[in-house]
């Protein structure tokens, strides 16, 4: 009966904290700040992010309040027509933004938006517009307010997404080429290229954009150019990113400079590349997909949220879903440990550190993006257990979040090996911990509620790859 209790009283107060976030705009609520903490500057963190949003507007969709999901919608999607400039650069139409904030002038108040122009680094985001897209189709799965995204300013801004991810570019590869800093991991981390991270939530926009977009004759057009970006993206991801101890011995024993059509090292991936820790860490049983994916370039490390929207939106295969359970499982405590869940394992130290993330203080080894754990995960670790059938990994991961979430006043990230120190620059009350540990209850309460933002398997995508490949 305590621990019901206890349990009563996380929830009450995550509940509180979120409601506590909410943004008003002229009387309406339209998003989350991204923290509340009162012992810190604000900085940014009293805006509201577009990837921050998406773990509230899932909370709020499955509660059944649907009116702050749409307003965000709509007034991001205003937003998305602002001139993006930076030193007198103008930047390409389609972009959504990081952030957007409320302001006041003379009485009136205005919306405000950051495109990566005043970011760390001045990164502009890339998946922002993808997360847009998913949350669309969340909300008129929630609503069947389909009617919503026919509107044609909707209909403009999808399609103007579209043709920014689907533009000719100078690459051969169906992946999107993308710069470092450009999703979650939004500091210098060694990720530019073609991170997973960002081609799963592609696969998944591309999926709900197929969905979402009216029966007209751009609609058509588009939507036959998105089916075979689809199944080429699709047939890419699983036939090249995938590593489990079959593959590491495959790649062991590759010859490096072929040429030609038959050659089996389509990449150049140098067997030397492979790193000392891979051989010991990886199991017998069980795989996952690899960080990212380039000329003599792989990316060995384990990204989380790459890997997990993979199994949620079906770009990995129902046995390599499986795959990447089971290696959760089987390396629970470097990628769970003490908070769900690791953002990327394992850390980078010593001269690789300095180099590939520029001698980030707050990127140190375990710390940050570096290797620390972040509860916003809790809900994609959750949803893929469910998608998989492993209901009992998503319980035990709650489990271990409810010790000491509420406790420890909702951080933004843990630091350590095994995630038991509060981050050392981590935020209180950040919004998307208490949402994503709400999302993650809710989902096992009411197993449905999965269906707002995962896909099955694409069968008209993988029989058009198969003709194609005959």
């Amino acid at each position: 009966m305590e621990s019901m209790t206890t349990q009563s009283d996380i929830d009450a107060a995550a509940w509180k904290a979120l409601e506590d976030s909410i943004i008003y705009y002229c009387g309406h609520p339209v998003g989350t700040v991204a923290a509340r903490d009162p012992d810190v500057e604000a900085l940014n963190y009293n805006q509201c992010f577009v990837r921050d949003f998406v773990s509230s507007a899932l909370i709020f969709l499955m509660n059944g309040q649907t009116e702050i999901v749409r307003n965000f919608l709509v007034e991001t999607l205003a937003l998305q027509s602002e001139t993006k400039q930076m030193d007198y650069f103008n930047a390409g139409q389609g972009l959504m933004p990081a952030s957007f904030k409320v302001a006041t002038s003379y009485g009136e108040q205005y919306l405000t938006a950051d495109f990566g122009e005043h970011a760390i680094a001045r990164v502009t985001p890339v998946d922002s517009s993808l997360w847009w897209i998913i949350l669309l189709r969340a909300y008129v799965k929630a609503t069947g307010d389909i009617a919503l995204a026919h509107q044609p300013e909707f209909q403009k801004g999808l399609i103007l997404i579209l043709k920014l991810c689907l533009a000719d570019r100078f690459d051969m590869f169906p992946t999107i080429l993308v710069p470092d800093g450009a999703f979650m991991i939004d500091r210098r981390m060694g990720v530019y290229g073609h991170p997973l991270e960002i081609q799963a939530l592609f696969y998944a926009a591309l999926r709900s954009a197929r969905e979402l977009l009216a029966p007209s004759r751009q609609g058509e057009i588009y939507t036959l150019i998105v089916n075979q970006r689809l199944s080429t993206l699709n047939y890419h991801i699983r036939k090249y990113y995938w590593l489990d101890i079959k593959r590491v011995n495959e790649i062991y024993r590759y010859r490096g400079e072929e040429f030609g059509e038959a050659a089996v090292n389509k990449f150049n991936i140098y067997p030397e590349s492979i790193p000392y820790w891979l051989t010991e860490w990886m199991p017998e049983k069980g795989g996952y997909l690899a960080g990212n994916l380039g000329p003599a370039q792989m990316d060995f490390r384990f990204f989380a949220v790459g890997n997990l929207m993979a199994i949620i939106c079906s770009l990995s295969s129902p046995q390599e879903s499986q795959g990447i359970m089971d290696l959760i499982e089987q390396r629970w405590d470097d990628l769970v440990g003490n908070m769900p869940m690791k953002i990327c394992f394992p850390a980078v130290e010593g001269l690789e550190w300095k180099i590939l993330t520029g001698c980030d203080p707050k990127n140190v080894p375990w710390s940050y993006h570096n290797g620390g754990n972040w509860p916003v995960l809790l809900w994609m670790l959750v949803a893929a257990a469910q998608k998989t059938g492993r209901k009992e990994i998503g319980r035990r991961a709650i489990e271990i979040a409810e010790k000491r979430l509420c406790h420890d006043q909702w951080p933004e990230y843990y630091d350590g090996k095994n995630g038991r120190l509060i981050g050392k620059e981590a935020r209180k009350y950040q919004t998307w911990t208490v949402a994503g540990y709400l999302v993650g209850k809710a989902l096992l309460d009411n197993p449905s509620h999965l269906s707002l933002f995962s896909f099955d398997e694409d069968l008209e995508s993988l029989e058009w790859s198969y003709h194609q490949m005959a």
